[in-house]
């Protein structure tokens, strides 16, 4: 199936060549499944190679072309998309070697700056030849003002949320020149995350899916998890918090309702949640809690999605919640915590009506400053804030919320009625590929190619620098509310 553009073809000899710098598109990381969607819906617009990192790579040294691939993808020709497998995120000597065969007209980052120090570190050199551009996933205050310099070397800041972009320019007041920024929300494909239809369902296929998951049970109510065992995801609050909803409904109705946990049961960063479900849930509900395992396929992941009543995702410290934008497109409502980007998804109204943005005033709507929000929305709003932090990310706040405020929308999605459910389910989906939204793949794609072409008519090689005397420290303070 071929991908469709809203924006003009240009001939492989025309086009603009980006060196993107990331995790191998190929994996199954948030960034890397990010990127690949920008890639291969661009690479009609823009030639593409990639330093393709990961943590230690089985084809570090080698070259791959994938620009087959992508020409079936597109429907075209003369797509380039070229992959350098690295361990990490290379180093300088692999870029200069790189950046001397390629001749990127742009090098693109995307993931958190701490990774690419060594880049930051050639920023005169690179910028000599081409533009940064940093695609920034931060993803909560107070805005990490030890990241001034890593931001101030970039030339096309870009934010995957407004919170994301609101700290970009906290960060930089005063040093804007010259920088453009974006907003670039994460997209997926409308056509592979959508709600099902009768007949779909009434497949022999959905159906053995479906058998699959419950035996010979008849669910009657579904709740779904789809994300990593680490520790901010807070799976055992959301568990504790179903083992709560089912007490509170009548003894049978709650053994008719589940929740899936598509995760690894036990991670290093996370926990074990065979041991957290035998705790909280085997002497009442042994069979309320499903795990899922395995990787699925986009089609098997959105049969999840549309058996699922809701989707929970109560992270407490979020870029941006890519399983929550799947769920949205599905026509699943969600619950989720307000903080990060899953604030963008719920679509908190401001006192004029408008889409919320924050500001320096009103950096988060965490505390439930304004309450309107779309219909497919449960939000629960963080009870603790806590700062915390790593010699190289040394502040962040955690923002958890109580499982007990999990239970009261847990209840208020139950007793809405199948149809009720339903239609805030799809007035998600109707918002989430409106124009205003855009989360799909196709809407990223135009807005970072309409970024890019802004960035290629304004840019200029940067010849001089100013010397700056590194001893001298002039304290920085917060140009935001750091409490509120």
């Amino acid at each position: 199936m071929a991908i469709t553009k809203n924006f003009d073809y240009i001939p492989q000899d025309k086009r603009k060549k980006i060196l993107l710098i990331c995790d191998d598109i190929r994996v199954h990381s948030g960034v890397a499944t990010v990127a690949k969607e920008i890639v291969t819906h661009t690479s009609n617009h823009f030639n593409w190679a990639q330093m393709a990192g990961a943590i230690k790579h089985p084809e570090s040294g080698k070259v791959l072309d994938l620009s087959k691939d992508t020409n079936e993808l597109l429907d075209i020709k003369d797509s380039y998309v070229k992959l350098y497998p690295v361990d990490g995120y290379g180093n300088e000597q692999i870029l200069r070697e790189i950046l001397k065969l390629e001749k990127p007209d742009a090098i693109m980052l995307f993931t958190d700056p701490r990774y690419f120090r060594h880049i930051f570190m050639m920023e005169a050199e690179i910028r000599k030849q081409c533009p940064i551009i940093y695609l920034n996933i931060w993803d909560d205050y107070p805005a990490p003002m030890y990241n001034s310099a890593f931001y101030e070397a970039c030339d096309l800041l870009m934010g995957i949320s407004k919170q994301t972009v609101n700290i970009n320019k906290l960060v930089l007041e005063g040093k804007e020149k010259n920088k453009i920024f974006k907003y670039l929300p994460h997209g997926k494909n409308a056509s592979l995350y959508y709600p099902l239809s009768d007949k779909e369902k009434s497949s022999e296929e959905f159906k053995d899916f479906k058998k699959q998951i419950f035996k010979d049970r008849d669910p009657k109510f579904v709740a779904f998890f789809n994300s990593r065992n680490i520790r901010r995801k807070q799976i055992p609050d959301t568990m504790l918090a179903f083992r709560e909803f089912l007490y509170s409904l009548p003894k049978e109705e709650a053994k008719d309702s589940y929740l899936i946990l598509h995760t690894e049961a036990i991670t290093d960063h996370g926990t074990d949640l065979y041991k957290v479900k035998e705790y909280l849930f085997d002497e009442h509900f042994p069979n309320q809690i499903i795990f899922s395992h395995s990787k699925l396929p986009e089609k098997a992941l959105n049969y999840l999605y549309n058996i699922a009543d809701i989707q929970i995702l109560l992270t407490s410290n979020e870029g941006w919640g890519l399983t929550l934008t799947e769920a949205i497109l599905s026509g699943t409502p969600i619950i989720a915590n307000a903080t990060g980007g899953m604030q963008d998804q719920m679509r908190f109204e401001d006192k004029n009506g408008d889409w919320f943005t924050p500001s320096a005033d009103i950096p988060s709507n965490h505390r439930g400053t304004y309450k309107k929000h779309g219909e497919w929305a449960f939000p629960v709003y963080p009870t603790s804030r806590s700062i915390q932090g790593s010699p190289p990310t040394p502040y962040i706040y955690d923002d958890r919320c109580a499982w007990e405020d999990v239970v009261e929308r847990l209840k208020e999605v139950y007793n809405l009625s199948l149809e009720e459910r339903k239609s805030r389910g799809l007035k998600g989906r109707e918002w989430a590929i409106s124009e205003e939204a855009g989360f799909t793949s196709e809407h990223q794609a135009n807005r970072f190619v309409e970024a890019l072409n802004e960035l290629f008519k304004t840019w200029e090689p940067r010849e001089k620098y100013e010397l700056v005397n590194a001893n001298e420290y002039k304290g920085k303070f917060l140009n935001h509310k750091i409490i509120y």
